[in-house]
C-alpha cells in the first residue's frame, strides 16, 4: 500500500475516523514491528485527526511507561503506573475520557497547551503492552465516538 493517505477535510468526527481506520489497517498489514505500526498510527491519527499530540507509552517495567512513537510537541518521556491519566489508565486497565486535564488529579502537564485527553490501553493476551494517548489543544474535544473508533484502532495491533 503506498503510504499516502486519503484524508476528510468536512464530514463529522465519525465519518473521518470510519475513512482512517481501513488505511491505517493496510498500512499495518503485513508488518509485525509493533514500534514501526505504533509510528505510522500516530502518524495517521495526527494527519487524519489533527490531533494536538498522538503516541504511546510503551511499558517498560512491573511500575513505569516509557516514552514510544508521538506525533507533536515533546513529552515526558517517564510515567509511574498509577501517575497522570496515561498511568491511571495503565493501572485501571481501561480507557479514560478527560474533558478537562486540570481538573484531573495528578494530572501530568507535559505540555501547557493540552487541555483534554483520551487514552486507551494496548492489550496482548490480556496484558497491557502499551497505552495510546491523544491530546487535544481544546476542553472537552473528546467523546465516546473517539474512545469507540481509537478502540478499533488499538485491536487492529498485534
Amino acid at each position: 500500500m503506498a503510504e499516502d493517505l486519503t484524508l476528510i477535510k468536512e464530514g463529522t468526527k465519525e465519518e473521518k475516523y470510519i475513512s482512517l481506520i481501513p488505511q491505517i489497517e493496510g498500512l499495518l498489514y503485513g508488518e509485525s514491528n509493533r514500534i514501526a505500526n505504533f509510528a505510522n498510527i500516530s502518524a495517521a491519527l495526527k494527519e487524519g485527526m489533527n490531533f494536538f499530540w498522538v503516541g504511546f507509552y510503551l511499558v517498560d517495567s512491573d511500575d513505569e511507561l516509557v516514552l514510544g512513537p508521538f506525533q507533536g510537541p515533546v513529552a515526558c518521556t517517564r510515567i509511574k503506573k498509577g501517575k497522570g491519566v496515561c498511568g491511571t489508565c495503565w493501572e485501571k486497565e481501561e480507557a479514560l475520557i478527560v474533558p478537562n486535564v486540570d481538573e484531573f488529579p495528578g494530572h501530568i502537564a507535559c505540555a501547557s497547551a493540552s487541555k483534554s485527553e483520551v487514552v486507551l490501553p494496548v492489550k496482548k493476551e490480556g496484558k497491557t503492552i502499551a497505552i495510546l494517548d491523544v491530546d487535544s489543544s481544546k476542553p472537552d474535544d473528546f467523546d465516546e465516538i473517539d474512545a469507540q473508533y481509537l478502540q478499533q484502532i488499538v485491536d487492529l495491533i498485534d
